[in-house]
């Protein structure tokens, strides 16, 4: 079956969203234009690296291009998504492998989140080798969603994520584990409950 890829050269919207109650959170990568939208599931923890990675290599583009780069500092307040994402969330695949770079040439990040492998297998090191081979099959490997955004795009696309990752659950303020409504069980309290 030939690879499927979701490509999103000009997005009309590009965002991470959730969907349930803190503590019950789905996390969703969205990719919006034309009338047309992909959905993608991932952990929070993806979200908040894939966040800080593209902040981390636009700065290094705006330092390597001597500050010519057209990517701005912060995100743009005129960019600022809050909306919730796009409903019905249809999930296409979830996530397992993501890759970041500049496209240079166009002055766009190159986003990429691929599916989710599981392979079956006895060897460790067969396994590694059967999911590389699969993960560069450009005609066979897994499902793909690819995403271009401007710096700006960009820009917004890691604030929001970033703001997203941080509105679940409150940190306890003793052992920094997430408080749920009817608190939890607290380790540095010698295991009595500790309430929000």
């Amino acid at each position: 079956m030939p690879r499927q890829v979701f490509f999103y050269e000009h997005p009309d919207r590009f965002v991470a969203g959730t969907v349930g109650q803190p503590g019950q959170r789905t996390f969703f990568l969205q990719a919006t234009a034309s009338g047309r939208t992909t959905s993608v599931a991932l952990e929070k923890t993806q979200v908040a690296a894939l966040a800080e990675r593209i902040d981390e290599l636009l700065d290094e583009v705006v330092r390597r291009s001597g500050g010519n780069a057209p990517v701005p500092a912060v995100a743009p307040t005129e960019l600022h998504d809050t909306a919730p994402l796009d409903v019905p969330v249809e999930e296409e695949f979830r996530v397992g492998t993501m890759a970041l770079a500049w496209d240079g040439a166009h002055d766009r990040m190159v986003i990429e989140a691929q599916a989710l492998v599981e392979l079956s297998g006895e060897d460790e090191d067969d396994l590694e080798a059967a999911e590389e081979e699969m993960l560069q099959d450009d005609e066979n490997g897994p499902p793909l969603l690819r995403v271009l955004l401007t710096g700006a795009q960009a820009r917004s696309f890691a604030k929001r994520a970033l703001d997203v990752v941080s509105a679940g659950r409150p940190p306890c303020p003793l052992c920094s584990l997430p408080l749920d409504p009817e608190g939890h069980v607290c380790p540095r309290q010698n295991g009595y409950r500790r309430s929000a």
